[in-house]
């Protein structure tokens, strides 16, 4: 694997210019104080609860997300490159996902292979011609990114269905700018608080025709037990609506309403945090308790906008990723700002037999695998791991792709023995409402805590930090 690429270092032993105040500061600052702070901000997150659940953990239903207290800073400069291209790949996704159910366009031109859209468990025939509206489908997107060099950034995934993770980004900045007001009065960070307000300005800008002038938002939460929920919570508060249940909704005359103290209320736009399969027993699951009978008679009406829309899933397939710099290509007619990780795709008999032979130096991951999970990474995995997965590979290659070893770049970190560089990767969240797209600048950014290690995901032991964008 490559030496990975130092966020704060330039090779020699230079300072990079972003850094140079934060290396200052740092040298002022006795490794007590810095120690005490570290030790007050986990103490806060602790006060306020903010904890996420891991499936099929049996010791421990909640965690504390560990919280490292040294920013990663990113220039000015930096984050206009990034910004362009996350908002052209988010406009190519929407594109494709509309295509994709109207025309299928780029199917006809042998872009991207049939099957790998209509045997896909998370395609959704049921949005065959539905029209959603203003021809949004991504309204908000999580776009994985990490850095291997000074100039290129990678997209490692698109997360296109309920992406999480902005509650701690938000969390983040608070607790920095409660900790360390003498850190920001040294930068002019650009501000991430802003977020709530785009969010809410954006899910009412796609409001179906037959809203009201105000229109009515509500976030649908799976409920407490759901590893994100103190999140959906969060953020219900933060935009002022309703954070309600699927019992809480009914569905009357193809409109939906809420239930309320007063009696039923219309609701307009849902900011659904459920899974496409539980949303409506109707359609999807029966045995669902967690969606809203008749919610997709409703949206098949034009009633109530889903935010993000229904079958979005396939947009976020690891195969489908694969293909992402054609489909920049065929609709916007332009060369992808942001480039792919070069993959290769185990249902290609050339591809498997490539990765079969590389397995030990190779990250190979389930097409529809998410947080970490089903994962081999070659260079760190036992014999029994790479042969186990061997196996895999030949019993169903269709559901596998495999990724060189990245050398994700490191930030510096506090760890037992001081500060130390560790990998990072970021997710910024790009939003899209009826007539434009933002993102605010910054986003989540994940740490690996283990030396050595490149598992960012918080279910994996990774920490978060916050993102720091230099209002240049």
């Amino acid at each position: 694997m490559a030496v990975a690429f130092d966020e704060m270092n330039i090779p020699g032993g230079d300072l990079r210019p972003a850094y140079q105040e934060l290396a200052r500061w740092l040298k002022e600052t006795p490794p007590e104080a810095l120690e005490y702070r570290r030790q007050e901000a986990e103490l806060l997150f602790r006060r306020i609860g903010i904890t996420f659940a891991v499936y099929g953990d049996s010791e421990s239903t909640e965690r504390l997300i560990p919280f490292d207290v040294i920013p990663r800073i990113m220039s000015g400069k930096e984050w206009t490159l990034l910004e362009k291209g996350l908002k052209q790949r988010v406009r190519a996704l929407n594109m494709f996902l509309r295509d994709i159910y109207h025309g299928r366009d780029i199917l006809r031109a042998e872009i991207v292979p049939d099957d790998l859209i209509f045997q896909n468990p998370v395609f959704r025939p049921e949005m065959n011609g539905q029209q959603v509206p203003h021809d949004v489908y991504v309204h908000i997107a999580g776009i994985d990114i990490v850095r291997v060099d000074a100039e290129d950034f990678i997209v490692l995934e698109d997360n296109a269905r309920t992406p999480s993770g902005v509650s701690y980004m938000l969390e983040n900045r608070e607790i920095m700018m409660r900790l360390f007001p003498d850190l920001f009065a040294r930068h002019k960070v650009a501000p991430v608080e802003r977020y709530p307000d785009e969010l809410l300005a954006a899910l009412r800008s796609v409001a179906p025709q037959s809203a009201s002038g105000e229109p009515t938002v509500a976030l649908l939460t799976p409920g407490v037990y759901n590893s994100a929920y103190y999140e959906h919570s969060f953020l219900a508060d933060k935009l002022g609506i309703e954070l309600v249940e699927g019992r809480d909704l009914i569905v009357k005359n193809n409109e939906v309403f809420m239930r309320t103290t007063e009696g039923l209320k219309r609701v307009d736009v849902i900011y659904r945090r459920v899974d496409d399969d539980f949303l409506d027993p109707l359609t999807f699951r029966p045995d669902s308790v967690l969606g809203v009978p008749g919610l997709m008679s409703a949206y098949a009406a034009g009633n109530i906008t889903l935010a993000n829309a229904v079958g979005t899933g396939i947009a976020d397939d690891k195969a489908i990723y694969s293909y992402m710099p054609d489909i920049v290509k065929f609709y916007l007619g332009e060369e992808p700002i942001l480039k792919n990780v070069p993959t290769w795709r185990c249902r290609e008999p050339k591809d498997l037999a490539y990765v079969l032979d590389n397995l030990g130096d190779l990250v190979v991951k389930e097409v529809h695998g998410s947080g970490g999970y089903g994962m081999l990474i070659g260079p760190a995995a036992t014999k029994a791991t790479i042969e186990a997965f061997r196996e895999k590979l030949k019993r169903e290659p269709e559901g596998f792709i495999a990724q060189p070893t990245l050398a994700l770049s490191t930030c510096p970190t506090c760890t037992a023995s001081g500060l130390a560089p560790r990998h990072v990767d970021l997710r910024p969240f790009v939003l899209t409402g009826s007539k434009r797209t933002t993102i605010v600048p910054g986003g989540l950014t994940r740490v690996a805590l283990k030396e050595g290690s490149l598992v960012v995901n918080s279910s994996q032991g990774g920490g978060t930090k916050d993102t720091w964008i230099l209002d240049e």
